[in-house]
């Protein structure tokens, strides 16, 4: 291994984040000698809980993570973030705007963020972010949170990439029998109904829970939990926060008893 090799290594541990950056870039862009890097900083992580957060387009993916993140951060833990945009099928660009909703957290010191482009990857994520998300546990963030863009009911990499795999939906997002389809409704192991600061969102809530039984019955395992929460006002994010602790607790209990 070389010696540039070697302190990249040595940054990621330290929490450099020019050279978590850095890093990251060269898993973007393929450059070669990244693979023994990834494989010695594989070995040093495993500790922080990876959240997928998918859904439909406009399901408030983005202005949830922030709320969780500032509560998370408050709270003293350190969260990685990894954001994706779609990238254009005619110019080759990609807007990264969802950076625009985080913006008053990205000075944070417990908070590092990354935003992609799926350069033309199906399925909501690309395969850089996974090790974007190996570095960050390395560099030893408590929490990974990667966002999937804007997603159907057949993209479902994140449930691969991710220890917990959360699904946002709306009013918009359908009926009970929406929620009944295969696919991404499967992989949930939480499920949010945003904006329940309104009324027929409630009527909604009671709709998806009846639609969704029949997915743990199929997958013989307890029913996911559907929490209800205002995102843009923080509202319910508290509730889901309990849970994601609860599953990283878990977590390390599984990796000290291996």
């Amino acid at each position: 291994m070389t010696a540039s090799s070697k302190s990249l290594i040595c940054g990621v541990l330290a929490r450099d984040r020019k050279v978590i950056a850095k890093l990251i870039s060269h898993v973007e862009n393929a450059m070669p000698g990244v693979a023994p890097i990834l494989a010695k900083l594989g070995a040093k992580g495993g500790r922080a809980l990876r959240v997928g957060i998918t859904g439909f387009p406009g399901a408030g993916k983005s202005t949830l993570i922030h709320q969780i993140a500032k509560t998370l951060s408050q709270k003293k833990y350190r969260v990685g973030i990894i954001l994706m945009d779609p990238t254009s099928p005619f110019s080759g660009g990609a807007l990264l705007g969802d950076r625009i909703r985080l913006r008053d957290i990205q000075l944070d010191p417990r908070v590092y963020i990354r935003s992609m482009a799926t350069r033309g990857h199906k399925g909501g994520l690309n395969l850089a972010a996974r090790y974007a998300s190996d570095i960050l546990d390395a560099a030893g963030f408590d929490f990974i949170f990667l966002e999937t863009v804007g997603v159907g009911q057949l993209d479902i990499d994140i449930a691969s990439y991710s220890d917990v795999t959360v699904v946002v939906m709306t009013p918009e997002s359908g009926d009970e029998v929406q929620a009944m389809k295969a696919g991404l409704m499967e992989v949930a192991d939480i499920f949010i109904v945003n904006k329940m600061d309104r009324d027929k969102e409630k009527i909604y809530f009671s709709r998806i829970e009846r639609g969704l039984e029949g997915h743990s019955v199929s997958r013989n395992r307890a029913s996911a939990p559907v929490l209800g929460v205002a995102a843009l006002y923080g509202e319910g994010v508290d509730s889901l926060l309990r849970v994601l602790i609860r599953f990283r607790v878990k977590k390390a209990r599984r990796k000290k008893s291996s």
